[in-house]
C-alpha cells in the first residue's frame, strides 16, 4: 500500500550531537583506547545500537549515541562538520538503510572498525500485514538463503516496496545474533580487554534468550493471535512468536491511513477478536484512538524501542517486558 510521503521530523544538526557530547571529540588518532579517559571511543547510530555497545564495552568504552534520546532516529541529518568529527572514533555501530545520512557517514568516515547490524543477522521483507509462524526458532536454518540477499537493502518503506525490516531488536534472537558480531568487532578494536568484551557478550546473549523464554512462555495461552499497531514495527516479533501483525499505515506512526486500509482493519478486528488498537509511545495516539472509538476497543502502548527518553530509568529489557505485559493482555493471554 502507498502511503505517500512521510512528514519529515528532523533532529536539528546543530543542537542533535552537541548535546550529546560529540562536539569533543578528541582529535588523536583511532586505536584502541585513544579518548583522554583511555577509554574506546564508539559512536552509534540510535539506542537499540548504543545499547549493544555499552553493554558489551561497559567500563572500557565511551558510547555516543548520535540520535538524541527520545527523538525521531529516522529523520537523523548530520551536517559536514559533525560528519567529520566521526571520522575521529575508534568504532561506529550502526544498522545500515534506517539512517541514510548515517550511512554516507560512515562511508566518508574511514574509520577502521565498523559493526554493521545487518550483517551480523537477516533481513526480511515485511509490509503492514505479517504472520508468524509457531515453532519458529531455527532462526539461521530457515532463513539464511534469503536474508543474505535481503539485507543488502536499504529500504525502510514498510509499503508493498519495502526491502529488508530493519526492526531487527524487536526479535530477541536475532538481536543476540547482533550482539554476538558486536562483540567480535570490540574485540578487534581494543583486544587488550578481549576477555572482558567476550563475558560481556556472553552475558548479553543470556540475557536475551531468557527474554525470549519470557515471551514463549507469557504469550503460550493466547485466545488470538491478532494485533493491531499504528507502526509496522512488530514484523520479526510476530514471526519469531507466532503472532499476526496488521498495522494501519506502515513506517510512520503519524501517517494518516487510507479510508480503504481503515475499512480492511474493521473487518480484521471483528473477524480475529481484536480487543486492542496499539500506538508508540514517541507518537501520537490519534489515529489508533479514532480506529479504537470506532470499533469500541481499548489503546495501549507498544513500543518500537527506537529511543528511549530516560535511558537511565528504562532499558531495553525493561521495555521489552512491559510490551510482553501489554501484549498478553490485549490477545488475552493473561
Amino acid at each position: 500500500m502507498n502511503i505517500g510521503p512521510r512528514p519529515r521530523r528532523l533532529i536539528r544538526t546543530g543542537a542533535a550531537l552537541s548535546a550529546l557530547g560529540l562536539a569533543s571529540l578528541s582529535l588523536a588518532a583511532c586505536g584502541s583506547g585513544s579518548g583522554d579517559n583511555g577509554k574506546v571511543k564508539v559512536a552509534a547510530s540510535f539506542y537499540p545500537m548504543a545499547f549493544l555497545a555499552q553493554q558489551i564495552g561497559g567500563d572500557h568504552v565511551e558510547v555516543q549515541n548520535l540520535t538524541k534520546p527520545g527523538t525521531e532516529p529516522h529523520d537523523l541529518e548530520l551536517s559536514p562538520k559533525q560528519t567529520g568529527q566521526l571520522s575521529e572514533v575508534d568504532m561506529i555501530v550502526y544498522l545500515k538503510g534506517l539512517q541514510p545520512a548515517v550511512d554516507e557517514a560512515v562511508e566518508q568516515s574511514g574509520v577502521k572498525n565498523v559493526a554493521e547490524a545487518g550483517s551480523f543477522t537477516t533481513l526480511e521483507d515485511h509490509g503492514t500485514d505479517v504472520h508468524g509462524e509457531e515453532g519458529h526458532d531455527e532462526h539461521g536454518d530457515e532463513h539464511g538463503k534469503k536474508g543474505h540477499e535481503e539485507k543488502e537493502h536499504e529500504g525502510h518503506d514498510h509499503g508493498e516496496d519495502a526491502a529488508g525490516d530493519p526492526h531487527i531488536w524487536l526479535d530477541p534472537v536475532r538481536y543476540a545474533e547482533v550482539a554476538e558480531g558486536v562483540g567480535k568487532k570490540l574485540q578487534q578494536a581494543d583486544p587488550d580487554h578481549k576477555d572482558e568484551y567476550k563475558k560481556n557478550t556472553k552475558d548479553l546473549v543470556t540475557r536475551l534468550k531468557s527474554l525470549d523464554k519470557d515471551f514463549k512462555d507469557g504469550l503460550k495461552s493466547k485466545k488470538t493471535d491478532t494485533f493491531i499497531t499504528t507502526h509496522a514495527a512488530f514484523g520479526y516479533l510476530a514471526e519469531r512468536y507466532g503472532l499476526h501483525q496488521e498495522a494501519v499505515a506502515g513506517i510512520d506512526p503519524e501517517s494518516e491511513p487510507s479510508a480503504a486500509r481503515m475499512k480492511e482493519l474493521h473487518k480484521v478486528a471483528e473477524k480475529e477478536d481484536v480487543d486492542t488498537v496499539f500506538f508508540e509511545d514517541n507518537a501520537s495516539n490519534k489515529t489508533a484512538k479514532t480506529l479504537a472509538d470506532d470499533l469500541r476497543l481499548k489503546t495501549s502502548v507498544l513500543s518500537p524501542i527506537e529511543t528511549i527518553k530516560d535511558p537511565k530509568k528504562r532499558d531495553y529489557f525493561s521495555v521489552m517486558h512491559q510490551n510482553l505485559t501489554a501484549l498478553k493482555t490485549a490477545l488475552g493471554a493473561q
